[in-house]
């Protein structure tokens, strides 16, 4: 496995096919400071369009912390994050339009039916088409038969897919997931899976976080191990061995502790 610090242009190298592709995801030293914690640190790479990457790394490692950032919701202490060719601004209505979250917290409202939830953030995102796009996206994800339940009474796997839903909502560009697979039962991991299965259109652009190493081997186009606050390693997932790679993973993150 190769250590050396992730470059997309060791991509156009060995992939002729792709050496004038640019990447619609560029991340530049990305760095954020909680005071004296260093959380990320000088992080950077590129990703093309229609790509999947899967970030793994032990709790601790920054991927949250990065993941955000990626999304537009924290502010780096310096670095930036281009969405083709564009920085990405923390704030701004636009550029948000074009990433969708899958987050730790489902920001669902357990008051309101699972309809009303896509309703109102379907609303906030200016959809117009809301009565044929919600059940199209209830479907997908298998809740269409609860539509009209209340958030509360929906078993923690359902909530994940309701939380999918709504992230798919507004048919984003670039998808962000951080640690999807936490806490669901094997029915709803299934349906996950063939959700994110569908998102790997060569349309949408998808970086996932986790620590779960079969689970983000699968889907994945290229693989990066994350420890102490930096991507200490990157590289196509057809270069990976998924036994190799789990060995790697350790020794990187034992280096790196």
């Amino acid at each position: 496995m190769d250590s050396r610090p992730p470059s997309h242009d060791d991509d156009a190298k060995t992939d002729p096919g792709q050496a004038l592709q640019e990447p619609v995801l560029e991340v530049v030293s990305l760095t954020r400071d909680f005071g004296p914690l260093r959380a990320v640190d000088e992080v950077g790479f590129g990703l093309d369009e229609g790509r999947l990457l899967t970030i793994f790394g032990p709790n601790g490692a920054g991927k949250t912390t990065l993941l955000r950032m990626l999304a537009g919701g924290l502010r780096p202490s310096s670095g930036k994050v281009l969405l083709r060719g564009l920085e990405l601004r923390a704030g701004d209505p636009d550029q948000h339009r074009s990433i969708g979250v899958l987050s730790h917290k489902a920001y669902l409202y357990g008051h309101l039916t699972v309809e009303e939830n896509l309703r109102f953030f379907g609303r906030l995102f200016g959809l117009q088409d809301l009565p044929a796009r919600i059940p199209e996206r209830l479907e997908q994800v298998g809740l269409l038969k609860r539509a009209r339940s209340a958030t509360r009474t929906l078993s923690r796997g359902m909530r994940q897919r309701l939380a999918l839903a709504r992230c798919l909502l507004h048919d984003p560009e670039f998808v962000l997931l951080d640690e999807p697979y936490t806490g669901l039962d094997a029915h709803a991991a299934a349906v996950l899976r063939q959700v994110l299965a569908s998102l790997k259109n060569g349309r949408r652009t998808v970086v996932l976080v986790t620590h779960n190493l079969s689970q983000g081997l699968e889907l994945a186009d290229r693989v990066a191990i994350m420890a102490r606050g930096r991507i200490v390693s990157m590289e196509d997932r057809s270069s990976v061995e998924q036994v190799s790679f789990e060995r790697v993973y350790r020794a990187r993150v034992e280096e790196a502790g």
